[in-house]
């Protein structure tokens, strides 16, 4: 009975000194997703005095102006803050996976390896993963608002099938792959945090 009442003493001080520490817990939304029409959300929990998990997720299912963005992402990452978690410096590393649709998104960018302009005339649709490393910072701007900016470089490997334009429903290629060396994370996120 003694050890049931130790046990049960000890639980209570371990809830008790949770819930009375600084924030555990933050939501968030990735601001240069929401200029893209791109649904997204985070939440990151704190896992130690300087650990934190986040796990994000993005979603973008239309097109515009004839335009296909469309995907879905979701990212999990670890992360290690220099000071506290929640404010100042952290490098993380995560992981990404999911599908997307891409075409007609008119430019002229080559990139370490990777020929984006071939998504001015032909359309993508396939799936990818990949793992990265990132450096980012959390400005604190009262008791539960925070700005974070974190910038992310890694690899993706990506399966896909192309199309010839973007509406065109006809395969010119299947089963391709491509190995993507570069940015696997941008993001300047408002946070919540309680």
């Amino acid at each position: 009975m003694k050890k049931r009442i130790a046990v049960a003493l000890l639980s209570l001080l371990a809830v008790m000194q949770f819930s009375a520490s600084a924030q555990e817990v933050a939501v968030k939304t990735n601001l240069i997703y929401d200029a893209t029409l791109t649904i997204n959300a985070g939440v990151e929990a704190r896992l130690a005095p300087k650990w934190t998990f986040d796990l994000s997720g993005n979603f973008n299912g239309w097109k515009v102006n004839e335009h296909y963005w469309k995907h879905w992402l979701i990212q999990p990452e670890a992360r290690y803050w220099l000071c506290e978690t929640f404010q100042g410096h952290f490098f993380a590393a995560h992981a990404l996976g999911g599908q997307f649709n891409l075409g007609n998104i008119h430019n002229s960018i080559k990139f370490l390896g990777s020929d984006f302009s071939k998504l001015t005339d032909r359309r993508y649709q396939g799936w990818m993963v990949g793992a990265g490393v990132a450096y980012g910072y959390s400005w604190i701007l009262n008791r539960h608002w925070n700005i974070e900016a974190e910038f992310g470089f890694g690899y993706i490997y990506t399966h896909y099938d192309v199309y010839p334009c973007a509406k065109c429903g006809t395969k010119i290629a299947k089963d391709r792959s491509h190995n993507y060396v570069g940015p696997t994370k941008a993001a300047i996120n408002l946070v919540y945090t309680f």
